[in-house]
């Protein structure tokens, strides 16, 4: 689904306030952030000018700017709404655009070292915000020669990410943004393996945890995942009744985490244990006082 991000009125939409806030959870990787702009096509590697710039930026820590979500590390760039979101990129920006995305990007880099590859009003946020960055674009255009060579060798000094810890980083970065902790990292073990090649099966041992779809980049559970998720505590839906079917109702639910949102992944739980998960219909305090209507569609149960 497109989100439409057109006026400034897009930088309190829900999903963008969502988006920056949850952004506090998530860490670089490396040494070093490298800073580029956004591009009209998402996901932004397939545009021809983050083709260009990852022939230097490949294996380091990436951070798209974008307004109205403020920033987008490179592994987070296919999990929604970041990947469909529409938007102008003409280059002008408000200052309250410059504000707000200054000031999740400056939260997000933390005390990294920056090598800022913008201009226009991406340049301008990074100026304001983080002016001990390295500028690499000199003339005003990102995917020039003599721009790309400037990237190219400041970027030279910095060691590349193995491609294992760049895979765990996204898979936690991804968890702890859908489920709004750094606690989430538990759903992805050390020990971890994907399967699959466009909805990949996230598993441990021959036990499937969760299913990362290709079309939202985000986690859907099964039972193992919704043991995780009750062990952290979040996304918790109560019951006290055998579950035998795949609709649980508002009336039937004793108690739910406050923070659940409609689409949210959640876990059914009885007596402290996991008896199912599914998506969430309701958010957590309308399936807790809903006397009608659907609180959550079952995936998958016990019995």
């Amino acid at each position: 689904m497109k989100v439409l991000c057109t006026t400034e009125t897009s930088l309190n939409r829900p999903e963008a306030r969502r988006w920056r806030e949850r952004m506090k959870l998530l860490e670089p990787l490396g040494e070093v952030v490298v800073v580029l702009p956004c591009s009209m096509r998402k996901p932004y590697s397939a545009s021809k000018s983050h083709h260009i710039f990852t022939q230097a930026t490949k294996g380091l820590q990436e951070a798209i700017l974008t307004s109205p979500f403020g920033v987008c590390p490179r592994e987070m760039e296919q999990t929604y709404p970041i990947q469909s979101y529409d938007v102008s990129t003409v280059g002008d920006w408000s200052r309250e655009e410059i504000k707000v995305t200054g000031e999740c990007l400056k939260e997000y880099v933390g005390d990294h070292e920056v090598i800022a590859h913008v201009a226009h009003g991406y340049l301008t946020v990074c100026q304001e915000y983080l002016p001990e960055a390295t500028f690499t674009c000199q003339d005003g255009r990102a995917t020039s020669p003599e721009s790309m060579a400037n990237l190219k060798n400041e970027v030279k000094q910095y060691r590349k990410l193995k491609s294992h810890a760049r895979q765990l980083h996204m898979l936690r970065s991804i968890a702890r943004y859908q489920f709004n902790t750094p606690d989430a990292d538990h759903l992805v073990p050390d020990d971890y393996r994907l399967r699959g090649r466009f909805d990949r099966r996230l598993m441990q041992g021959e036990e499937q945890i969760a299913v990362l779809h290709h079309n939202n980049g985000l986690y859907s559970l099964n039972i193992k995942g919704g043991a995780i998720l009750n062990d952290i505590g979040v996304n918790w839906v109560e019951i006290d009744f055998d579950l035998k079917t795949n609709t649980l109702f508002a009336p039937g639910v004793v108690d739910a985490h406050p923070e659940i949102i409609p689409k949210d992944e959640v876990v059914i739980i009885r007596k402290g244990e996991v008896v199912g998960v599914g998506k969430a219909i309701m958010n957590g305090k309308e399936m807790k006082k809903g006397e009608k209507g659907v609180a959550v569609r079952v995936r998958h149960r016990l019995g």
